[in-house]
């Protein structure tokens, strides 16, 4: 066998999306040149790696295994990377980041600094629902994960970032009272704010709409399908731009914290380690100079 290190990349890649579509946008290569990678990969192998049935890919038993071995060998040739970069004076490793969906208009922010002044730490920053989030976490799959509400039964550390501020917004500054409400999906920390609000104040029941992203949600009230309780903190332009509007009502904004959590106990690596000391050192700076219109807002 003769397979490189680059192969094994690709087919990983491959595994961990189904996809070779998806896999060579990840990778940066055409299409073509994914599928010439993997065929020989596979061409090294009397055992089937994978399977195309009809149009979709399916991974063997065998190819989940070699998936495996695959992510170790790659796992290990970074700490090879790693320990030759920190031999040379320089802050290495990987930092693992999880956040729940709308901490994508937060997090950059707190990184940024950090990153261009430690160039040898690579960054996995993965945005996803609230669920997901807490459940790598608990797994132990990530350094920290980003969250506006502390998760139940899990006993965490934190370090708090910022407000999380949520408005009623409309197309129409003036609105009809009988548009639909729009809500996140089960699960969501926006969705649980919005219902608790709806039921403290003994609302009208109206009809109401379910959609799976704040973006999804953002357009559908921009488009005029209802009304609904969003973060300040992602509506920027679309308030400066008139597509939004903040509707005056009683004891809003709701107001939680962004924070960024750990696992308590966790033994926490020197790169997790310096991130914590940034943040703690760096923090009130960050919000004075890429918040202040947000901190100002009333």
């Amino acid at each position: 066998m003769n397979y490189t290190i680059h192969q094994l990349q690709i087919f990983l890649k491959v595994v961990q999306k189904l996809s070779i579509t998806k896999a060579s946008e990840e990778l940066f290569m055409s299409q073509p040149a994914v599928s010439i990678q993997l065929k020989n990969f596979q061409d090294q192998f009397d055992i089937p790696l994978y399977e195309i049935v009809g149009r979709k890919l399916f991974i063997t038993d065998f190819g989940n295994e070699i998936a495996k071995i695959a992510e170790r060998v790659i796992e290990e040739l970074n700490s090879i990377n790693y320990k030759t970069e920190a031999y040379n004076g320089m802050m290495t490793g990987k930092l693992k980041i999880s956040s729940a969906s709308t901490g994508k208009y937060v997090m950059p922010y707190f990184l940024e600094e950090f990153l261009s002044k430690n160039p040898g730490i690579d960054l996995v920053l993965d945005v996803t629902n609230k669920t997901k989030v807490i459940q790598s976490l608990k797994n132990n799959e990530i350094d920290f994960a980003l969250v506006s509400v502390l998760p139940d039964l899990l006993d965490v550390e934190e370090e708090l970032l910022i407000d999380n501020k949520l408005y009623l917004v409309s197309n129409d500054s003036n609105p009809d009272d009988s548009k639909p409400l729009i809500y996140r999906e089960e699960g969501s920390a926006t969705r649980t704010a919005m219902e608790h609000y709806y039921g403290t104040h003994n609302s009208k029941i109206r009809k109401r709409l379910e959609l799976t992203s704040n973006e999804a949600i953002k357009q559908a009230v921009i488009a005029g399908l209802g009304n609904s309780i969003m973060p300040l903190i992602g509506i920027k332009n679309e308030l400066l731009n008139k597509q939004l509007h903040i509707l005056p009502t009683k004891d809003l904004p709701v107001i939680s914290k962004w924070r960024l959590i750990w696992l308590k106990g966790k033994r926490i690596s020197p790169v997790s380690q310096a991130y914590l000391d940034f943040i703690k050192l760096n923090k009130n700076e960050i919000l004075n100079k890429k918040f202040r219109w947000y901190q100002e807002y009333k």
